[in-house]
C-alpha cells in the first residue's frame, strides 16, 4: 500500500505550500510574491513595513493561514487517535464532549460575560472567550472520563456512551444560553459555533503550534501501540500494551488537541472525521503513516475551506465551518456509498 502511494508526501506537501501561498496572496487585498519576500526581509532586519500589503501580510494573512493550518493538523490527527482508540472510523475528536463542553464555555461567556470581576476581565484580556472554552472543554471531557471508569477500568462502550450524553447536555447547555441571549450575544453564539479565523493573531499561531508540535510526537510514538489495539484490547494486552495507560494518553491528547484548537477558532466539524477516513482508504491502517498523512491532509483541507470562506462573498466573510460541511459532509457520503466504512477494510469492528 505504502509503495502504491510512494509519492503521497512529497506531493501533498507541494500542494500545502501552493493552497498556503494562494491564501496569503488573494483576498480584499491582493499580495504578490515579490511582497511577501520583501515583507519577511524588513521583518528579520526589523525594519517597519513599507507599505499597506506588507502589513496585512505580516499581521493578517499570515498568522491566520498558520492558524489555520495547524487547526487542521490538529483535528486531523485527533480523529487518527480517537478512531484507533475506539476502533470505528466513524468517530470524530469531539465525541468526548470536548467540543460541546467548549461551546458551552465560549456561550456561557457571551452572555453572562458582563457579570464577571472587570479586574478579572481587564487581567486577561482578549483570552476570556478562549480561556473559558478551554476549561469547558477539558471539564467536559473529565466528566465523560470520571462517568466511564470502574474499578480503574475504562471501558471503551462506556466511553462512547456517556461521551453522547455529555455532548447532548453541552449542546443542550449552549442552547439554554442562546435562548436567554439577547440579539448581539445569540449571534455570537452562533459564529463562535460555526468557526472563525478572523482574530487571529501570532500569539494564538504559537501557543496552538507548540501544544500541536508536542502532541505530534507524543502521537507518533504511540502509533505502534495504537496499530495494536486495532487488534482489541485482549490481543494488545498479550503484545505488552499497557491499554489503560494508552486509552488515558488518548484521551488525554485529544482533549488537548481539541480545546486548544477549538478555544481560538470555535467548532469546526467533519475535519477530525473525513481526513482520517480519506487516508485509510488510499494508505491502509498503519497509524505511522496515518498520523503525518493525516496532518498534511487537515491542514490542507482547512485552508482550503477557509480561503473560500474569504473569496465567495467578498468583502463578506462565510464561517469556515459552513464552508466544511457544504464540501465534506456530500463527500463522506460518496465516500460511504462508493468504498464502504474504511475501517471494515483497515481491521475495525465497524
Amino acid at each position: 500500500m505504502l509503495k502504491k502511494n510512494k509519492y503521497f508526501f512529497p506531493v501533498s506537501i507541494l500542494l500545502l505550500a501552493i493552497v498556503m501561498l494562494a491564501a496569503i496572496g488573494f483576498g480584499a487585498v491582493s499580495i504578490r510574491p515579490e511582497e511577501m519576500l520583501s515583507s519577511l526581509k524588513h521583518f528579520f532586519q526589523r525594519k517597519p513595513s513599507a507599505n499597506i500589503y506588507e502589513g496585512v501580510f505580516l499581521e493578517l494573512r499570515l498568522p491566520r493561514v498558520l492558524l489555520c493550518a495547524i487547526t487542521g493538523a490538529i483535528l486531523a490527527v485527533s480523529g487518527v487517535l480517537m478512531q484507533g482508540l475506539f476502533r470505528n472510523p466513524i468517530v470524530e475528536p469531539g465525541l468526548t464532549g470536548t467540543s460541546a463542553g467548549a461551546a458551552f464555555g465560549a456561550s456561557f461567556i457571551f452572555v453572562l460575560g458582563s457579570n464577571i470581576s472587570p479586574s478579572f476581565k481587564s487581567a486577561i484580556g482578549p483570552f476570556l472567550v478562549p480561556l473559558f472554552a478551554f476549561a469547558g472543554g477539558l471539564l467536559a471531557t473529565y466528566i465523560v472520563y470520571a462517568l466511564a471508569k470502574r474499578e480503574k477500568h475504562v471501558s471503551i462502550t462506556s466511553l462512547l456512551l456517556v461521551g453522547m450524553t455529555v455532548n447532548a447536555m453541552g449542546l443542550s447547555g449552549v442552547g439554554f444560553m442562546s435562548f436567554i441571549a439577547r440579539d448581539p450575544q445569540a449571534r455570537s453564539i452562533t459564529f463562535w459555533g460555526l468557526g472563525n479565523f478572523s482574530g487571529a493573531s501570532w500569539l494564538q499561531v504559537f501557543i496552538v503550534g507548540a501544544v500541536a508540535l508536542i502532541v505530534f510526537i507524543i502521537s507518533s510514538y504511540f502509533s505502534k501501540q495504537l496499530n495494536a489495539l486495532l487488534l482489541g484490547e485482549e490481543e494488545a494486552n498479550y503484545l505488552g500494551v499497557d491499554t489503560r495507560k494508552l486509552k488515558s494518553t488518548i484521551l488525554i491528547l485529544n482533549t488537548a488537541m481539541v480545546s486548544v484548537a477549538t478555544a481560538f477558532v470555535g467548532v469546526i466539524s467533519f475535519v477530525g472525521l473525513i481526513v482520517p477516513h480519506i487516508i485509510r482508504l488510499m494508505m491502509g491502517s498503519d497509524n505511522k503513516i496515518l498520523i503525518p498523512a493525516s496532518m498534511i491532509i487537515g491542514a490542507l483541507l482547512l485552508t482550503l475551506a477557509d480561503m473560500a470562506a474569504r473569496l465567495l462573498l467578498a468583502p463578506a466573510e462565510i464561517p469556515v465551518g459552513i464552508i466544511i460541511s457544504v464540501v465534506c459532509a456530500p463527500a463522506f457520503i460518496f465516500l460511504l456509498k462508493k468504498f464502504g466504512a474504511a475501517g471494515q477494510k483497515g481491521g475495525y469492528n465497524a
